[in-house]
């Protein structure tokens, strides 16, 4: 038996410029002031009735106007993960963003998770701030809907997956730095180079070994499976599966490690069996962090100019947010470079 449909209301032909929120209202069958609660993250409201007000504010599109909105002074910064240098580089260019124009940073973690917890919509919908930076994460279609409908604007940094059409982002060339670190290693008479991924999910890490693999591919040289191994972009990822390539009998004679912080954990499995870098096992991180001047030897690593690429989304979120229109998605990458130190040479005869 088909479900009837809804009935056709006047209030569902009207356009998202003219709902009303006393429309919507009458709708839901509630009174203006809970719809109101409900925009404003009032926790005093039955999770039935928020339930459908929300999805009625999804299909009328409402957008609540500028002068609605009382904006407080701040910049929500999501991060998937809280605890590397890498967070601290982008939490520091969103600081010079946001203290230039009198504002302050809140800083969440959504625990390991791609899209942050349904609570946490709520509680950026109560603060109302002037823009979300989401890092490596994202948003699904009801927490896109939520920060739509209160005119929150936000912006995807170095988005795990494809972050879609219509979501503002700012990402780095990946893919021309893994070509660029390979190519380095290529270029210095290495043959049998390995790579150590980051997790398979995130875009970033994918193109840094698709750079690799098309590096490989453009000298002439074979894509050996057995040499890529996946990490997940933490120090103890680089120890573990440095070791499991440094001790194949054909081990290779260097490794692209796919960042700074599997890189230093691949120092570490090199020291333990004995060997030496550059001199027996040249090394390529991603990212460029402040560590990577100073270990011994410094390390070869691709900038990722994570700072300027916090800078660029802070002042892209708080641009959208003073835009009275609907603001066209703006899709930035942020050129990568290589930075030639001294765990790089050619591999011993």
């Amino acid at each position: 038996m088909t479900s009837p449909q809804p009935a056709e209301t006047p209030t569902r032909k009207r356009s998202a410029q003219t709902a009303t929120l006393a429309e919507i209202a009458r709708e839901a069958g509630v009174s203006a002031p809970t719809v109101s609660k409900v925009l404003n993250g009032r926790a005093d409201v039955a999770p039935s009735t928020r339930a459908r007000v929300e999805e009625l504010l999804r299909v009328h599109g409402y957008r609540r106007r500028r002068a609605e909105s009382t904006r407080s002074p701040l910049i929500d910064l999501v991060f998937h993960e809280l605890e590397s240098a890498w967070a601290m580089e982008v939490i520091r260019g969103v600081e010079n963003v946001a203290r230039d124009t009198g504002l302050s940073v809140v800083l969440s973690e959504s625990a390991g998770r791609l899209t942050p917890g349904r609570t946490w919509a709520d509680q950026v919908a109560a603060r109302r701030p002037h823009g979300v930076i989401l890092v490596l994460s994202g948003l699904d279609e009801s927490q896109r809907a939520l920060l739509t409908s209160r005119s929150i604007p936000f912006v995807v940094m170095d988005p795990a997956g494809d972050p879609g059409a219509d979501v503002p982002s700012i990402g780095a060339t990946n893919w021309q730095g893994g070509l660029a670190a390979t190519r380095h290693l290529v270029d210095l008479g290495h043959t049998r180079i390995g790579a150590i991924s980051g997790p398979t999910r995130m875009m970033c890490s994918r193109a840094r070994v698709d750079g690799y693999r098309a590096a490989l591919e453009t000298a002439g040289l074979p894509v050996d499976p057995g040499l890529i191994v996946t990490g997940d972009f933490h120090h103890e990822a680089g120890y573990r599966q440095g070791l499991e390539l440094l001790r194949r009998p054909d081990r290779p004679t260097a490794v692209f490690a796919g960042n700074d912080l599997q890189a230093l954990g691949l120092y570490e499995a090199a020291r333990e069996l004995g060997l030496r870098i550059p001199q027996d096992l040249s090394v390529v991180g991603f990212d460029d962090l402040p560590v990577a001047r100073w270990v011994g030897p410094p390390l070869t690593t691709v900038r990722q100019p994570l700072m300027e690429m916090a800078e660029a989304a802070a002042r892209l979120v708080l641009d959208l947010g003073r835009d009275d229109g609907s603001p066209t998605a703006t899709r930035v990458e942020l050129a990568t470079s290589l930075e030639v130190r001294s765990s790089t040479a050619p591999p011993r005869e």
